[in-house]
């Protein structure tokens, strides 16, 4: 069984993982490497579930497990995304768009504002400790 526009593909020989696993598993690996990038909207749980010949409570299963790992985000009617980033990467991308905000309100330019935060990457970076 193969997903057209997600490129998954379920083993459904003997042996092999569950098939809500092999489904979390390859989103969750797309996710990640940026094969399906933050924002990309998942096909519905029926949808998905009819293109792989799956139950619906399969691909439920596997969106809900996605959904915990932050890898995925459900917004309401409008369907379920790829999320932005996950864990610490999501906290590195809000604290990113914060001192973007605060550099383009000083008056700094983009190159001005990249400057001073590879400067201060540099410096801690130099620092740390192993």
């Amino acid at each position: 069984m193969t997903s057209t526009n997600l490129k998954i593909r379920i083993d459904g020989s003997a042996g092999s993982a569950a098939p809500y696993e092999q489904l979390r598993a390859q989103i969750a690996d797309r996710a990640r490497s940026g094969e399906l990038p933050a924002g990309y909207k998942l096909p519905t749980v029926r949808g998905l579930a009819e293109e792989l010949g799956l139950a619906a409570n399969t691909v439920a299963k596997a969106y809900r497990a996605l959904e915990g790992d932050g890898v995925i985000e459900t917004r309401g009617r409008n369907g379920t995304f790829v999320a932005a980033a996950e864990g610490s990467s999501r906290e590195a991308a809000a604290a990113a768009q914060s001192y973007a905000e605060r550099a383009h309100r000083l008056g700094l330019t983009e190159a001005e504002a990249l400057a001073a935060a590879t400067a201060a990457l540099r410096a801690r970076y130099a620092t740390a400790s192993p």
